[in-house]
């Protein structure tokens, strides 16, 4: 098989970008509402890299459409996840709010400001469970 093949069966995975957000020692967990397979469950907020962004412009955009807030995106967090049998790779920077701005859960069921003590205490999405594993030593005050 020649490459240009190989490309074509196989294109790069779909980048997710997400966002902990960290404020004085706490991280935004948020609620997801739908899908119904993963209502109920935790996340960090982001989504889907559009064509022609890049991964942190990506993530500022979608920090503004699901929380209403503007963010410097910073360092990434953890490693890539894989996600949908490898046909998409979660990516996650560390964020800061920018302006004074306060998350909305415009799109979230809920939201939640979690300790260090308190990571374990909601039913995380299996994609964010290695990030959170990654929080502590950015959670302390």
């Amino acid at each position: 098989m020649r490459p240009e093949q190989y490309v074509k069966r196989h294109p790069s995975p779909r980048v997710i970008v997400a966002a902990v957000i960290i404020t004085a020692g706490r991280v935004l967990a948020c609620e997801r509402s739908s899908p119904p397979e993963a209502a109920g469950r935790w996340e960090f907020p982001g989504g889907k890299v559009e064509p022609g962004e890049t991964e942190r412009q990506a993530l500022a955009r979608e920090c503004a459409e699901e929380l209403g807030v503007r963010v410097e995106v910073g360092d990434r967090v953890g490693p890539d996840v894989p996600l949908a049998h490898g046909r998409a790779v979660l990516r996650v920077y560390a964020a800061t709010l920018l302006g004074g701005d306060v998350p909305e859960a415009l799109e979230h069921r809920s939201m939640r400001w979690l300790t260090v003590d308190q990571l374990d205490s909601v039913p995380w999405l299996p994609a964010d469970v290695p990030i959170v594993a990654e929080l502590p030593p950015l959670l302390k005050v």
